[in-house]
């Protein structure tokens, strides 16, 4: 590429999970695009600010989860909407790229798209899985879509809608083997125990999820305790205001959760060195689960919404999963638990299960590998290709 002039990518990353997808891609980006500079502007989170990237307005303000929580929050949403666009119209960058939060985002692309802006959104919306009448809907809002897993290809191909598997970030970043040691020892120089069994608690990222699943995976790790004294509980919390909340819902449950205060370590981020470091992990459905996963680790997948959310979404869904590692495999590997059998005795018997069956474990880390293989595309490096490619037409 001859042209010296700065190449410009307008983005918006919708919460902790998108900036962790996003910063990957971002990363493959700058280098593909040498000796060019590459600017890069938009919503984002700390990973992406880290790399240089401009945040108009934090990732955090737009991790909203649920049919409810979206309506109360849609005023704020839709001026900050507006004011994106306004703002990618004036700048105009060479290309937009949408990282996941597709119900904010398509109405983005497509506003840009009309104004002549060329669009490319990463992650697709789970059209596999429920709500397919976006097809159409995306079909208006991209140029082009970057798949994360391979059997959205054919769906994307019957639509007619230019698409390109470019293999999960993740993948790439996460070893086959981790070095489960070197992470325990990092958690330990954090606070957390050296010894005994670890289990991880992963309530998900969002203010709306932890208020709704946060709870009952502390009850969990309570009734474990109970039972199972010798282990000891670790919880990363994404953000800074996630930390407090968990405080604050650890603090609710009084004199009952005194014990679970001593085995339990509360702490911000190094979610990986948690999953590398741990023997199982009780998790919330959504990209921890597939991250759980990629470290081979054992889990159960569990979540909980309000309950008009709830039945929304189970009259729109597809599929017998909702956890990305049974989606994959197209079976049930790991046990779930879903709104009213989220229970306690139910995930905490559940967890010491996945513990105690050594052969269960191997086998699981086996199909985890298969899953991690096919996922390890070189994502950074295929998106940048696709990217540029649609930036210099």
């Amino acid at each position: 590429m001859t042209d010296a002039r700065p190449l410009s990518l307008g983005m918006v990353v919708g919460e902790s999970s998108g900036d962790l997808l996003a910063s990957a891609l971002l990363r493959g980006l700058s280098d593909q695009a040498a000796p060019r500079f590459l600017k890069s502007f938009g919503i984002g989170g700390p990973r992406l600010v880290e790399q240089g990237f401009q945040s108009w307005w934090p990732a955090e303000s737009l991790a909203v989860n649920g049919y409810l929580e979206v309506l109360q929050a849609y005023p704020r949403l839709w001026l900050m909407r507006r004011d994106l666009i306004h703002q990618m119209c004036d700048v105009r960058p060479d290309v937009f790229l949408g990282v996941d939060a597709p119900d904010f985002n398509l109405g983005v692309e497509t506003a840009l798209r009309r104004a002549g802006i060329r669009t490319v959104h990463f992650v697709s919306p789970s059209i596999w899985a429920w709500r397919r009448e976006r097809v159409d809907r995306i079909r208006a809002a991209v140029d082009h879509m970057l798949l994360v897993f391979p059997f959205e290809r054919a769906i994307y191909q019957a639509a007619g809608i230019p698409a390109t598997y470019v293999g999960h970030p993740l993948a790439d970043q996460i070893p086959l083997n981790p070095d489960r040691h070197s992470a325990r020892h990092r958690l330990a120089a954090s606070g957390v125990p050296a010894g005994g069994p670890l289990i991880a608690l992963l309530p998900g990222s969002r203010g709306g999820e932890v208020r709704h699943i946060g709870p009952v995976f502390l009850e969990t790790a309570i009734w474990i305790l109970e039972r199972r004294p010798e282990f000891q509980f670790v919880l990363p919390a994404a953000t800074p205001n996630l930390y407090r909340a968990l405080q604050q819902t650890l603090l609710a449950l009084g004199r009952r959760a005194d014990r679970l205060r001593e085995r339990l370590s509360l702490i911000q981020g190094q979610s990986h060195d948690v999953l590398a470091a741990s023997a199982v992990t009780l998790v919330a459905s959504g990209t921890a689960s597939l991250e759980a996963a990629l470290f081979g680790l054992p889990m159960v997948i569990a979540y909980r919404m309000h309950p008009l959310n709830y039945r929304v979404m189970r009259r729109m869904a597809y599929l017998p999963w909702i956890g990305l590692p049974n989606i994959l495999a197209n079976e049930s590997l790991v046990p779930e638990f879903v709104q009213d059998a989220a229970v306690p005795a139910l995930m905490g018997q559940s967890v010491i299960d996945q513990h105690d069956d050594l052969i269960g474990r191997a086998r699981l880390r086996e199909r985890f590998a298969e899953i991690h293989a096919s996922l390890a595309q070189g994502c950074a490096q295929r998106s940048a290709e696709v990217l540029l490619d649609i930036a210099c037409r």
